[in-house]
């Protein structure tokens, strides 16, 4: 992992990072929150190398956007692949991470994400036994459930009902698909990107409660 330079605002450290290719961005813990965090970018996107099928995504979303028709359900489909490519990657991350002085080897590890963030996500919990808590939203297709359904840590789950690429029966379905004991649904009305602004603060809060160690010793 190689760390290209660093910033800091209003006391927060962003340093953007290369790992096996991959670019990233990694924010060091802060008092607010207690736990770091990081992202890559998603195949397809940022620096990532893309393949055909990407492109005749890109352009048959552009030609469905421009007669007015609906691209949730060609989203949906499309999402499997970059989710099944997404996966090592966020498998090796972890790794160069927890070898940092200020992550640590010993920290549990959280995963957020919505809509294509939550198709990577969820193969990825099921696959990765550090993983222990998660958070996800607008998704719901139904290649997810059988991945769901390996993913027994604490979950917490976002549906916007009037969601166009997902709707609420397979969003609702999707939540009851995870074999997690205990899990959460929060439900907002709107569309896909109308999540309201307090929804970082709840998934700030959902993580503090299950990654920070000691959060309510004085």
């Amino acid at each position: 992992m190689y760390v290209t330079s660093e910033t800091t605002s209003n006391g927060v450290s962003e340093r953007p990072f290369t790992h096996d290719g991959i670019s990233g961005l990694l924010r060091p813990p802060v008092t607010r929150c207690s736990f770091a965090v990081a992202a890559i970018d998603a195949p397809g996107h940022g620096n990532r190398q893309r393949i055909e099928q990407d492109g005749q995504f890109a352009a048959g979303s552009k030609e469905r956007m421009s007669a007015g028709e609906p691209i949730g359900p060609l989203v949906t489909r499309h999402n499997t692949s970059p989710a099944a490519r997404a996966v090592p990657k966020w498998q090796s991350t972890p790794d160069a991470l927890q070898d940092l002085d200020h992550v640590g080897a010993s920290g549990r590890v959280g995963f957020w994400g919505v809509s294509l963030g939550s198709e990577i996500g969820v193969p990825s919990a099921a696959a990765e036994p550090r993983i222990t808590a998660t958070d996800f939203g607008c998704a719901g297709h139904e290649t997810l459930a059988e991945a769901a359904a390996q993913v027994t840590v604490p979950v917490k789950s976002l549906l916007q009902w009037d969601d166009e690429p997902v709707p609420r029966d397979v969003g609702l379905a999707f939540f009851d698909a995870f074999a997690s004991r205990e899990k959460t649904l929060h439900t907002n009305p709107g569309r896909h990107a109308g999540i309201p602004a307090f929804g970082p603060e709840s998934s700030q809060r959902f993580f503090a409660r299950h990654l920070v160690r000691d959060l309510d010793a004085p």
